[in-house]
């Protein structure tokens, strides 16, 4: 039985934006309005606006299975994805483009993307399905099936989160989407994942004076370590830091932000004209005395300083490092929600 557009609208999470066109349904993380700044901004980072990065289905079924087919592209500079299923809470399987050939997907890795087929097995009995979709590619759906017969019902957090970031944040590089820092803290705090983060992003105090469709419970800010690394001055990283924080801070004035400054990078000793990597959490300490609902959470040991812990050994955590990121920030949040 396939789904109608409707009904997918409805089980989807992470979407702001839910478009049918002759190719099939697209689900949207950024409003149009910030794909068309983007547009403007950076081809690179336009095309990454389009990854599924925080989309989900979620729905209560009797179903036996769950089909899903369509097409991915380019969200992303990298090539290998994963469709993640969980059944009541636990994860079942995984659809990827990658395990056939390694379970440590290399960064410039051949892997295809384009036409993709997949039937997930449910068993039997009324279960919660949760499918989490690429943080790597964009995705646009054809079909949706059920088995025939089978109820489907809508299972929507009470709470939503929003997620500004780099490419830490977008999901780079966990080889599993459920595996990155911010879908793991989603399902621990069982809240709604609209994830704003982009690859190789930085402050911009553009994109938070944009508003969003919805009002957050919470906001999470994760940039600093691209500003420290591409800021021409330090002056420069101030006033974009500081701008985006006053316009974030206007839009949701009662909505607790929390900025959380850059995890352990094992280049940060490199001479930049931001100086010591450590001035960014120090900068974000002087902004926090200006913005009362911003809190500033320290990520420097979120992951174990450790190159074993970083797909590309430098900078991008794996799915382990990943883990620890998710449960030492979950730690933090949880002395103040």
């Amino acid at each position: 039985m396939k789904l109608s557009f409707e009904t997918l609208r409805a089980i989807s999470l992470g979407a702001v934006e839910v478009e049918k066109t002759e190719k099939g349904v697209s689900f949207y993380r950024f409003t149009k309005e910030q794909r068309e700044l983007y547009k403007k901004r950076s081809t690179s980072f336009y095309n990454k606006s389009f990854s599924a990065s925080g989309v989900k289905f979620r729905f209560r079924t009797d179903s036996t299975k769950l089909g899903i087919s369509g097409t991915t592209a380019s969200g992303s500079s990298r090539k290998y994805f994963s469709f993640d299923l969980f059944i009541d809470g636990e994860k079942k399987e995984s659809y990827d483009n990658f395990s056939a050939i390694t379970d440590n997907p290399a960064n410039d890795g051949e892997y295809l993307r384009g036409p993709f087929e997949k039937e997930f097995d449910l068993g039997e009995g009324e279960k919660e399905v949760l499918l989490y979709c690429p943080w790597s590619a964009q995705v646009i759906f054809s079909e949706v099936t059920v088995s025939d017969g089978a109820f489907v019902e809508p299972v929507k957090p009470e709470k939503k989160m929003l997620v500004f970031g780099d490419s830490i944040t977008q999901g780079y590089d966990a080889a599993y989407a459920c595996n990155s820092y911010i879908s793991r803290l989603a399902r621990a705090l069982n809240v709604e994942e609209y994830n704003k983060a982009i690859g190789g992003e930085v402050f911009w105090p553009e994109l938070a004076a944009t508003a969003e469709p919805f009002k957050p419970d919470l906001i999470t800010v994760a940039y600093g370590t691209n500003d420290w690394s591409k800021s021409k001055s330090w002056e420069e990283f101030e006033s974009n830091c500081k701008g985006f924080y006053e316009n974030l801070s206007r839009n949701y004035s009662d909505v607790p932000i929390f900025a959380i400054s850059p995890i352990w990078r094992k280049n940060y000793k490199m001479e930049k004209p931001c100086g010591d990597f450590h001035n960014v959490h120090k900068l974000f300490l002087e902004i926090e005395k200006e913005i009362p609902n911003m809190t500033v959470i320290c990520g420097w040991e979120f992951v174990p300083q450790d190159s074993a812990y970083f797909r590309d050994a430098v900078l991008h955590p794996n799915d382990a490092g990943f883990a620890f990121y998710a449960d030492a920030l979950f730690d933090q949040l949880k002395k103040y929600l």
